[in-house]
């Protein structure tokens, strides 16, 4: 895609991610809530959030991708100190480069932050996570419950 604009997300841009998220629940492809008060609570808000960058073309947000420090007893069970990342993109926009522009720009706050690794955790069924992680250098290294968790060594 061309003229694409990447930012860190705002208190202005909840709305825009909501509407990312209820995207991809009208896909079929997410289960979890996307109303506002979910996205400004673990996305924009969250008291652990490293980073939660978007990408933007005419002023429409196509995806976003979120990391968090890893804290003792985080839900996702990943070693304190780690990134965990979270990556949405409207099916709309999958494969024109997006994710690798949003990863491209977490990894950079991550090396800026001393994150030595971030996890993805992915449902076991969601072969298009699955396959963009692997494409981004994460490999797998456990799994629990339904889920793979992929590791990305930050270098």
């Amino acid at each position: 895609m061309d003229n694409l604009i990447i930012r860190q997300a705002g208190w202005d841009d909840v709305q825009g991610i909501s509407d990312v998220l209820r995207e991809i629940t009208a896909a079929g492809k997410r289960t979890r809530p996307s109303d506002p008060g979910f996205v400004l609570t673990n996305y924009v808000g969250h008291p652990d959030q490293l980073t939660c960058v978007l990408t933007l073309s005419e002023n429409r947000i196509l995806g976003f991708q979120s990391m968090k420090r890893a804290v003792a007893a985080n839900p996702y069970g990943v070693q304190v100190g780690w990134g965990i990342i979270g990556t949405h993109i409207r099916p709309s926009a999958a494969r024109c480069g997006v994710g690798r522009t949003l990863f491209q720009a977490t990894l950079k706050v991550a090396k800026e932050q001393g994150i030595p690794a971030i996890d993805a955790t992915i449902a076991a069924s969601n072969a298009e996570g699955l396959a963009y992680y692997s494409a981004m250098g994460f490999i797998d290294y456990r799994s629990h419950e339904g889920a793979v968790c992929k590791a990305y060594t930050v270098g």
